[in-house]
């Protein structure tokens, strides 16, 4: 049975004697006392947050015996993206509370109807993508509540906020950890380079910030940025597969980082050489099509290459694919749907 905790219409009295203390301000926007509130050193407490209409999320507090950082992990933005999934429930199994610094808030599966549905990118009822309504409404539909949520309750509370991803049904992806340069938040962005490095994947990505105070972030990682506080976030498995080595590697990951930041103990064994990309190109599909292409994530191209076509569903061909910058294919489309302005390929420059 599922333990809700309400986060709307709670009497004041109430509010006093729940774990988790949290309403709806004016506006339907939530008003944060502390997800940490009641949650004694030492212990774990898992529970769902009522986000209204029968809507909820599951949220797992692991709050460290001795007091420290507050690492948030999130999985599950897409539902279809299996090895994070996976990878936090192995996290949620393995990290003993009464021997961790600092407190972990974990967000096992945070569109869990798109995972039960098996949805690619969006959420089934309301049909938008978790990563493109940061920060959110919380008067809004279910996927802007969650959304909301996660901006107005756990990021502000965060010290440390990793959104883990995978390669979706349809992407062929390279392993990687990214995090934008912000160049105003120079601690910020030192300390994600430093937990990039410790998770010791071969690649890593550093995305540009050009995010004004008053634009919409979109996506969960960049609302944290956006807020100063230090995020990353993970990329591995691909094509929607629950790949046993991508859940290894980001297992390995995230406790490589809690390690960093000397939450949990351990030595990190670094095993990769790894490689910085930097500034992320992408390439657009110019027509709807059937696509046809020999290359693989991890690929590196040159400016002007040929990379593939489309064609027709009569077999027409209608365009020829040619890359237009330099670098290492981080993902692409793998499997031969495109329609008209999706991404087919994502080009990392070398550092």
């Amino acid at each position: 049975m599922k333990q809700i905790i309400l986060v709307h219409t709670i009497p004041k009295l109430l509010l006093l004697v729940l774990t988790f203390s949290f309403s709806l301000a004016i506006g339907s926007a939530f008003a944060q006392v502390s997800p940490l509130a009641g949650i004694a050193p030492g212990t774990i407490k898992n529970s769902y947050i009522d986000l209204g209409e029968s809507d909820s999320l599951a949220l797992s507090i692991i709050r460290g015996r001795v007091d420290g950082p507050v690492f948030t992990i999130v999985a599950g933005i897409h539902g279809f993206e299996y090895p994070p999934i996976i990878a936090v429930q192995r996290i949620l199994k393995s990290i003993d509370p009464k021997e961790l610094k600092g407190s972990l808030l974990i967000i096992p599966l945070a569109s869990e109807a798109s995972f039960y549905q098996r949805s690619v990118f969006t959420h089934p009822e309301d049909g938008k993508n978790l990563n493109r309504v940061f920060p959110g409404n919380g008067s809004g539909t279910v996927t802007e509540k969650i959304a909301a949520f996660i901006s107005q309750v756990i990021i502000p509370v965060t010290d440390v906020f990793l959104d883990i991803h995978g390669g979706d049904a349809s992407e062929d992806l390279l392993p990687f950890v990214c995090f934008y340069d912000r160049k105003d938040a120079s601690a910020q962005v030192g300390l994600a380079r430093k937990l990039a490095s410790a998770a010791d994947f071969e690649y890593n990505v550093i995305y540009p910030y050009t995010l004004k105070a008053d634009q919409p972030s979109e996506y969960a990682f960049k609302e944290a940025v956006q807020q100063g506080k230090t995020a990353l976030s993970i990329e591995a498995g691909k094509l929607g597969a629950a790949d046993r080595v991508a859940i290894d590697r980001i297992e390995n990951g995230i406790l490589n980082m809690l390690k960093e930041m000397e939450m949990i103990q351990g030595s990190i064994s670094t095993h990769s050489d790894q490689r910085w990309l930097v500034n992320p190109d992408y390439i657009k599909a110019p027509v709807q099509g059937i696509f046809y292409s020999d290359i693989k994530s991890g690929d590196q191209v040159s400016r002007g290459q040929y990379l593939g076509y489309i064609t027709d569903i009569f077999g027409e061909k209608l365009e020829e694919i040619h890359s237009g910058f330099d670098g290492i294919v981080l993902y692409k489309i793998g499997t031969p749907p495109v329609n008209t302005g999706e991404t087919m390929f994502c080009i990392g420059k070398v550092n």
